[in-house]
């Protein structure tokens, strides 16, 4: 991968499935920033999830916007820019893509029952609940090969970085062919 160039990838997944400590990772491993998307959430989105309620696509709207104008930013600076974001709808997706074809998604994907083990074990965070968690599944419209390189989540935080890279790796390289070969 050409840092020189700046690469923008979007960690998704749902809750708990470790997008900020893989995004860290990820980040510095690509010699890039990492933005947690959480962050950036309003006050009303976080007081609503804080009461166990899913946001709905109106409460996502201005969020996703946000994470949309750091991205071009990115893109403009060469800089490379990790964010970690749930994305789960495509159309979310393409707001975050905003006609930048060269942004990619790695989604974080485990099993529902390892997902809620460690959200019951989280401390300190606004997400809360089995049925969040279930509406984010429900929620989740899981990206194709077109948009993303999935990583099973059930390995060590090491292997699922380095599985991370790898796969960007290797998409990336693909993506520089010239057509024909």
């Amino acid at each position: 991968m050409d840092a020189k160039m700046g690469q923008r990838i979007v960690v998704m997944g749902v809750s708990s499935c470790g997008k900020t400590e893989v995004g860290q990772r990820l980040a510095t491993a690509l010699g890039g920033r990492f933005l947690d998307g959480d962050d950036y959430h309003s006050p009303e989105s976080v007081a609503k999830m804080s009461r166990g309620e899913p946001l709905d696509d109106e409460d996502r709207s201005g969020w996703l916007h946000r994470l949309a104008d750091f991205l071009a930013e990115a893109r403009a600076q060469g800089e490379t820019l990790v964010i970690g974001c749930s994305a789960l709808k495509r159309r979310y997706r393409d707001t975050l893509r905003r006609g930048d074809g060269a942004l990619t998604f790695v989604h974080l994907a485990g099993s529902r029952e390892l997902l809620l083990q460690r959200i019951q074990s989280r401390r300190d965070h606004f997400f809360k609940g089995e049925a969040m968690l279930d509406s984010q599944l429900a929620t989740l419209e899981p990206p194709g090969d077109d948009e993303a390189v999935t990583v099973d989540i059930a390995g060590t935080l090491d292997q699922v970085v380095n599985e991370a890279v790898l796969k960007l790796e290797k998409r990336f390289l693909a993506s520089e062919r010239p057509t024909g070969q």
